[in-house]
């Protein structure tokens, strides 16, 4: 069932399921996304061993929006939420733009995070230019949205094509367009927005998460799928070198959406690394 926890940034929804050391999951993004979605399947598995903590994102359409762009927003959520419920320090799990939101958040908070997942996403593209065909995907579509450029997209999230169903594009549509998710998306993944965030890089002088990788203290397992054509693998390479306490686990005819398209093997690989730290 759906929960809520009020903050000062607005109303967080998210799901509890299980019982046992908390396990923080947050989502990936792009169109139609939700936490739900992203972990559904897994959660059977995972709550037989863990209170399984469901974050849904601001700007995704099921959490309150907020005035900030969505990668800003995110992890301000995460501190919001685990302050509200009172936990000091969990196991989190992050998909793509979640899985650089948990890697910011055990950067910034090393107190906060026992053990570190991530699913693709988190990195740095070492001989795979960036953008990748996904995320270029993904452009054209928040700046035009139409079912065949959703469709698109969601073939490139995944090595078996079969998984694109017609009750999924339809479910991903329905969310997508709303005109406040568009909005966010907009802010993210607009062609408008890409260009303008990397000309801010290029003027900074902050250091990118990822040059900041050898601060995280948390045991850490990076997922990755060996097909993934919106991250390629080879983002893998930089955190694999230069995180002080982590493995690496390639899923072999898996694209983006690790946890969904080798759900078995994932939660196995997963739940092993996780419960080989609990006491």
């Amino acid at each position: 069932m759906l929960k809520e926890l009020a903050t000062e940034r607005g109303v967080l929804r998210y799901y509890d399921v299980g019982e046992g050391p908390p396990l923080l999951l947050l989502h990936g993004s792009g169109p139609g996304v939700t936490g739900w979605r992203n972990y559904e399947g897994n959660l059977p598995a995972l709550s037989q061993h863990f209170r399984c903590l469901v974050l849904e994102f601001p700007g995704f359409g099921v959490s309150d929006p907020t005035d900030q762009h969505p990668m800003m927003a995110a992890p301000a959520s995460v501190i919001d939420f685990l302050d509200g419920l009172g936990l000091d320090r969990v196991d989190v799990i992050g998909n793509s733009m979640g899985g650089i939101v948990a890697t910011q958040l055990a950067i910034k908070h090393p107190d906060r995070v026992r053990s570190l997942v991530t699913i693709g996403g988190m990195g740095k593209n070492i001989f795979s230019p960036f953008p990748g065909e996904g995320i270029n995907l993904l452009m054209e579509f928040t700046d035009d949205p139409t079912r065949e450029r959703l469709v698109q997209w969601l073939r490139s999230m995944v090595f078996d094509q079969e998984l694109v169903t017609d009750e999924l594009v339809e479910t991903r549509w329905e969310q997508a367009t709303q005109p406040e998710t568009l909005d966010f998306s907009r802010r993210m993944y607009g062609s408008a927005a890409m260009a303008a965030r990397a000309a801010s890089a290029a003027e900074s002088d902050a250091a990118p998460y990822w040059a900041l990788l050898h601060k995280i203290k948390a045991r850490t397992l990076i997922t990755w799928g060996r097909d993934d054509r919106v991250s390629p693998v080879d983002m893998a390479l930089l955190p694999m070198r230069t995180i002080p306490d982590v493995e690496v686990h390639v899923f072999p005819n898996c694209g983006h959406w690790v946890m969904i398209e080798q759900k078995e093997a994932w939660e196995a690989t997963v739940l092993a690394f996780l419960l080989r730290g609990v006491a």
